[in-house]
Parts: structure tokens; C-alpha cells; sequence
């Protein structure tokens, strides 16, 4: 079969179903939420329906431009390609600040976001490169390498500062993890610096991604309980510090679950299991100890907004405005909404929730379709990304399954946060829902990222390298 042939019968028609159907409500949902009754007509360019119509059209332009390449340009280039985004993001430092970030590259009302252009860079540079190396052979370097990939536009993106699209460039620690990219080698230079050890492997470096998770889930814990913070109740009527709360709650854990594990494994290894509850303990009383101090040492406004991130302290009115009216917008649709066009909280016009057409955009949709209708967009998202990762697994080409999974986590963390941050289980940084959000650099981001990915998979089967 040709590569001509391959183009046209190895298109993934479900993946690009959901892509349209995707497209199609978001620009119906836009129209809902900042609909003008001087301007009715959809295609008022003067209006944000208009000009989000604008940006679909121009994305799918893009993204029939980026389809027709052959795959091997993607390959080829993914340095140039990568290099180009790093300057965008470089040079944008130096443009004027809107909304209290340098983040905005053009003239007037009219710019691009390159940190979103440069997520697709990132994540091609890093396909391109874990694909040249052998990831069983892997050293310092290798790794080094790897991670500065993905650190240099994080550092630059910090600087703006963004940090929405800083977290979201966190995603790529999850494809190095599944590629078998470790930090294994770092940590052994390190601990065979010391005389008399000599390890050939860690367990530390080779699952440093879910201990990552561990650790936040257990700073997370550690605030819930810390003395600064809220008052333990160890035991009814007996009201203990937070932080010493912390410790013995981790003692009870830790003899819970060396009980279990002595029972689980017999008599087979139970100097293992005792090491292993210890060692847990210890890191997990380390890591306590540290963010209980750490916490102390915050300003007293970082302080505020992690209080109230946790639900520890209120302030609807000032401080947690934001959230607290997305939450009243999405509570008041119900099960089956208000109807279309028919958002009392969140449109535009009322300002109730501010911006609703962008990263508040899940608010107007709940709260006109409700509960039901919120399902079924979770349901189209989560549809999306099994597709991706039924995708990633069936290449023959590393490069390409390290990019699918790319764009699966990405999508994945912009999901995942903006509908978060609607109804009051993320903290708002400002992160835009794909394919539904007003604006132009994400949609054409993630409709160029999405037709790249339809052009590498339909070649899957000539692509072997």
C-alpha cells in the first residue's frame, strides 16, 4: 500500500468524529454564553461567536496544512521546529504585559500564546529524541537531556509568569515514566559516590513519577493538619497540634500496614517488609516535617490562597470570588438545566462569573444543560483520550506513540483542571477547556496537535522507524 493510499484509509474517523462534534458545541456554546440581541447572526465577526467562528475556520486551515505534510517533515525537524518555539517564548518575554502576564505575542487585540504552540514543539523535540536513544542503555545524560527538553519552556513560561501552561507542561514527566525513562541514573551517581555502596538500580529513580504523586498527597495531608492551619481532634474532646497529628496518624498507618504485610508475605521476606514500613515512615515523617515548615515560611497572601484552595478558610466575596461564583453557576443548572441560551449566572451579559467564555466556559454549559448534559461532555472528553492512548499502543514508531501519549496527557491536565477549577476542585490559574474555550492560540494549538497526530498515525503502517 502506498503512502497515498495510507493517507486516506488509516484516518482514525472516530477520533476525528469527536474532533468535529467537540468543535461544533464549543462554538454553540460560545454564541450561548456572549450572545448580543443587536448582533444575533453567528457570523457577526464583531461579536466573540463571530470571531471564535474565525478561529475555527483558520484551525482547521491549519490543521488540513499540517495533515498533508508528509510525517517524516515532523521527524526531520523536530529540533528546528522546537528551537522555534523556544525563541517565541524568549521573545515574547519582552512584549507588554496583559492581564499581569507577558504572555501575548502581536499588536493590539490581535496575538498568539506561543506557550501554546510550544507544547506541540515540546512534545515533538521529545518524541525525536527518546526515539534516537536506547532507553535500557540509559545514563546521566540521556536523562539530562530529556528533562531539559521539557524544563526550558517551563523556566521561560515561568517567567511570564503562567502558571496554568507551566502545569501543563508537567504532563511530559508521565511520557518519559511510561518510555522507561527513569531518573535511575542520577540518583545511583549520587548514592555510589558513597564509599563502600555500590547499587546497580534504585527504586527511588525508577518510580520517581509516582512517588512524585505520593509526596503531594502527603503535603497535601500535612496542610489539611498542620498547627498553623487547623486544630487535629486526635480523639473526641482531645484536640491536639495539627503537625503532631500528622506524626502519629503516619505511626498508626505505618503499623497497619506492616501488620498487613507480614500477613500478605508469611514468612517469605519480613525483614523487606519491615524495611520498607520503615523506610515509608521515615519519608513520609521527612516530608511532613518539610512542608510543615515550608508552609510557615510563606507570605501571608500564598498562605491565604492555599487556605482557601482547602477549603480551610472562606472568602467569597474578595479572595475566592472567582471560584465561588463558578460553583453557584454550575449548582444552579441541576440535573436537566436551564435551557440553551438561557444562563442566568454565567453569561457575559451578567458578569456573574467572570470570564465565562474562556477559562469559566464549562460553567455556561452546565448550568444550560445541567448534570446530564455535563456527563455527556465528560464523556466525549474521556472517549477522546482512550482513542489517543488505543493510538499510542498500536505504533509500530516510537516517536509517534511518545507524541500520542503527549497529547493525551495534555489534553488530559486541560481537562482535567478546567473542569476542576468550575466546580471547585482545582484552584484557578487560568487554563483553557479544549476545543470549547473563546480564543484563538488554543484552538489552533490543539487542532494542529490533533491533525498531526491523525497524519502520524495513518502512516503506521509504512512508518517503521
Amino acid at each position: 500500500m502506498s503512502r497515498n493510499q495510507s493517507l486516506t484509509s488509516n484516518v482514525d474517523w472516530g477520533l476525528l468524529i469527536v474532533f468535529f462534534l467537540m468543535l461544533i458545541m464549543g462554538v454553540a456554546n460560545v454564541y450561548s454564553v456572549a450572545y448580543n440581541e443587536e448582533a444575533p447572526n453567528i457570523f457577526d465577526f464583531s461579536q466573540k461567536y463571530g470571531k471564535q467562528i474565525l478561529w475555527v475556520g483558520f484551525s482547521l486551515f491549519l490543521g488540513l496544512l499540517v495533515f498533508l505534510i508528509d510525517s517524516d517533515i515532523y521527524r526531520k525537524f523536530a529540533i528546528p521546529i522546537y528551537l522555534f518555539c523556544i525563541v517565541l517564548l524568549i521573545v515574547v518575554l519582552g512584549m507588554p504585559a496583559k492581564n499581569g502576564a507577558h504572555a501575548w505575542l502581536g499588536i493590539g487585540s490581535l496575538g498568539i500564546q506561543p506557550a501554546e504552540f510550544a507544547k506541540i514543539g515540546t512534545a515533538i523535540a521529545l518524541g525525536s529524541y527518546i526515539n534516537s536513544v536506547n532507553v535500557k542503555q540509559q545514563n546521566v545524560t540521556t536523562v539530562l537531556l530529556a528533562n531539559a527538553i521539557m524544563l526550558i519552556p517551563m523556566v521561560l513560561i515561568l517567567l511570564q509568569p503562567d502558571a496554568g501552561s507551566f502545569l501543563v507542561f508537567t504532563s511530559f514527566l508521565f511520557v518519559m515514566y511510561r518510555e522507561g525513562l527513569t531518573y535511575d541514573p542520577i540518583i545511583l551517581k549520587l548514592v555510589n559516590q558513597i564509599p563502600g555502596i555500590k547499587f546497580k538500580s534504585t527504586w527511588l529513580g525508577s518510580h520517581f513519577i509516582p512517588i512524585l504523586f505520593v509526596v503531594v498527597f502527603l503535603s497535601v495531608i500535612t496542610l489539611l493538619m498542620s498547627n498553623n492551619v487547623l486544630t487535629f481532634e486526635f480523639w473526641p474532646g482531645l484536640e491536639i497540634p495539627g503537625f503532631i497529628g500528622v506524626i502519629l496518624t503516619l505511626i498508626i498507618i505505618s503499623l497497619v500496614s506492616y501488620v498487613i504485610l507480614r500477613w500478605i508475605s508469611a514468612r517469605r521476606d519480613k525483614r523487606r517488609v519491615t524495611f520498607i514500613v520503615l523506610i515509608g515512615f521515615l519519608m513520609a515523617s521527612l516530608i511532613s516535617t518539610s512542608v510543615n515548615f515550608g508552609f510557615q515560611g510563606l507570605a501571608s497572601h500564598q498562605k491565604e490562597r492555599i487556605e482557601l484552595f482547602l477549603g480551610l478558610r472562606e472568602d467569597p466575596d474578595v479572595d475566592d470570588y472567582n471560584r465561588n461564583r463558578a460553583m453557584a453557576a454550575v449548582g444552579s443548572g441541576g440535573l436537566s438545566g436551564k435551557g440553551y441560551r438561557n444562563a442566568s449566572l454565567s453569561s457575559v451579559e451578567s458578569n456573574h462569573v467572570p470570564e465565562s467564555e474562556t477559562d469559566f466556559i464549562f460553567c455556561p454549559l452546565a448550568e444550560e444543560w445541567g448534570f446530564f448534559g455535563s456527563i455527556v461532555v465528560v464523556v466525549l472528553f474521556l472517549f477522546m483520550l482512550l482513542r489517543i492512548v488505543a493510538i499510542a499502543e498500536r505504533q509500530k514508531s516510537r516517536f509517534t506513540r511518545v507524541y500520542a501519549y503527549s497529547v493525551a496527557m495534555i489534553i488530559f491536565i486541560h481537562f482535567a483542571v478546567n473542569i476542576g477549577m468550575n466546580i471547585g476542585f482545582a484552584p484557578v490559574i487560568g487554563i483553557p477547556l479544549p476545543f470549547f474555550s473563546y480564543g484563538g492560540s488554543s484552538m489552533m494549538s490543539f487542532s494542529m496537535m490533533m491533525f498531526i497526530l491523525l497524519k502520524l498515525d495513518s502512516q503506521r503502517n509504512t512508518v517503521l522507524s
